[in-house]
């Protein structure tokens, strides 16, 4: 697996990274995790994206994934959820690392993002400089923030983050001319969700309340073609190869309980970039009909 430069920080990153909000509840045993998340490592996947609203991810982690720690960066995300203190303030930040911690079972955590917090939030400062004291007291190694939009924006522009997580695939394309390039530029670390735009594309019809639809409501004059073109699976083979090896991304992250998706996801990331014509068609689609098609949150 291809490894990356997260930024400046000195952290190396696989190129695909796995994430692991769909191993956090009871669908998925303590056994099946470990398995799981081992194969994981063992495949050259090397970031370990996590956050403390993924039911008990970050604990399995932590107990599966202690004899290990030196073998994978990790990513996990904060700032609400605080028993007697506010989200978002300086205090639920602090704790939620604290917290993080002990769940996680490390000494210190690679990167740890604000989970989308508003942009007003982050232009009172409380929460950087929460993120900041950590950093100086050994506790992370990056602070990051996570989200969309304005938001997203500032924390990169605004100097307090050395990494930032955003939505980067087909249907999300806005952020790779705009805050990802002018991250890059800024050695700001960035790590992609969403790479495979939610699998939009396995809905003949509109998915209402799926969390697929503003995908697949973005993307319908480019399905009829490629449904003609290509089988289901090549899209997704496709989709993930332009999110990986979109300039100025350091990772992906796609989450999954089968380990046969990983080693799928792994295989297409290892067969390397499409090719620029393939690549240009699909950023020239998204220029001629995006619709302020900002990110999702």
């Amino acid at each position: 697996m291809e490894t990356r430069d997260f930024g400046n920080s000195g952290i190396r990153v696989s190129a695909l990274g796995f994430g692991t909000g769909q191993i956090g509840g009871d669908e998925v045993d303590d056994r099946a995790a470990s398995h799981l998340l081992g194969e994981v490592l063992d495949l050259g996947v090397t970031l370990i994206d996590t956050a403390r609203s993924y039911g008990r991810a970050e604990e399995r982690i932590g107990k599966l994934l202690a004899h290990r720690r030196k073998d994978f960066v990790l990513s996990t995300k904060g700032g609400y959820g605080i028993d007697g203190v506010g989200d978002w303030s300086y205090d639920a930040v602090a704790r939620g690392i604290d917290e993080a911690l002990a769940r996680l079972r490390t000494d210190v955590i690679d990167v740890f993002h604000l989970h989308s917090c508003p942009k007003e939030t982050l232009e009172r400062g409380d929460v950087a400089r929460a993120l900041e004291d950590a950093r100086r007291g050994g506790k992370i190694r990056v602070a990051a923030y996570s989200g969309e939009n304005d938001a997203l924006d500032f924390a990169v522009d605004g100097g307090a983050f050395g990494s930032i997580q955003c939505s980067v695939n087909l249907a999300d394309q806005r952020s790779l001319d705009g805050a990802i390039a002018r991250a890059s530029q800024r050695g700001i670390g960035v790590i992609g969700k969403r790479p495979l735009a939610n699998m939009a594309w396995r809905f003949d019809e509109r998915p209402r309340g799926d969390y697929a639809e503003v995908y697949w409501e973005r993307l319908q004059s480019l399905l009829p073609s490629l449904r003609a073109e290509e089988p289901v699976k090549a899209w997704a083979d496709m989709a993930l190869r332009f999110s990986a090896f979109a300039r100025g991304v350091a990772s992906v992250i796609v989450g999954t309980r089968n380990i046969d998706h990983v080693r799928a996801n792994v295989a297409v990331v290892e067969s390397g970039a499409l090719s620029p014509r393939i690549e240009e068609s699909f950023r020239a689609w998204f220029r001629a009909n995006d619709r302020d098609w900002t990110g999702q949150v």
